[in-house]
């Protein structure tokens, strides 16, 4: 893509008229073969659209480039104190399932649980720390993944987590994560989380899922 090709598209995105303008933009900067860091960035912003197709097409954008748009989304994250935008990155980040945004995934996870508006973003870090060990080949890849799903398996309040994590650990398929699932079944109380675990030692196949867990 030409330079001013990719001023052209910045500029439709961010003086786009109509929802229909900045989708058109976004999609041509996802097909690019390569864009350059402003474009991606644009793309990035996008998501905190207030019309949630442009949302959506920004999303669905990111994934589309892949491991080139890893660092800055990761970096956007980090500068921005946007809750719903750092929600949108962390999707991003795990569709597309690079090694590179595990730290992040893991922190966002966390080590402890609150019942609050963040919850659902850390079920969806733990579905991408299960996609980015599932396709690795890295024994330390997949074993600090698996050390913070076997946490969020037994962890407590958040139903919709252990859920999260007992998908991940499923796809994960080691000796260590059916051991921890076979030990999570007989402590957990919920049916819901319970039937998952048991189709998740019942299957050695994988469940395309949704992302979101609302009950």
């Amino acid at each position: 893509m030409s330079k001013t090709m990719n001023e052209q598209l910045i500029s439709q995105i961010n003086q786009a008229a109509t929802p229909e303008e900045a989708i058109t933009a976004i999609t041509a900067i996802a097909v690019s073969d390569t864009p350059e860091i402003n474009s991606i960035n644009a793309v990035i912003t996008a998501l905190s659209h207030h019309h949630p197709m442009v949302k959506n097409a920004a999303l669905e954008a990111l994934v589309k480039l892949g491991n080139v748009a890893v660092k800055p989304l990761i970096a956007a994250y980090e500068t921005s104190r946007d809750q719903g935008l750092q929600a949108y990155i962390i999707q991003a980040l795990a569709q597309i399932g690079s090694t590179e945004a595990m730290d992040l995934l893991a922190e966002v996870l966390g080590t402890t649980v609150a019942n609050h508006c963040q919850g659902n973003v850390r079920r969806i870090a733990a579905r991408g720390l299960g996609k980015i060990a599932s396709n690795s080949q890295d024994a330390e890849v997949i074993g600090c993944a698996q050390e913070k799903l076997i946490w969020a398996l037994v962890s407590p309040e958040d139903w919709g987590l252990r859920y999260a994590a007992a998908v991940s650990l499923q796809e994960i398929a080691t000796p260590t994560a059916k051991a921890a699932l076979q030990t999570a079944i007989a402590q957990e109380a919920d049916t819901v989380v319970r039937s998952r675990i048991t189709l998740a030692l019942e299957s050695g196949k994988t469940n395309k899922l949704p992302m979101t867990y609302d009950r």
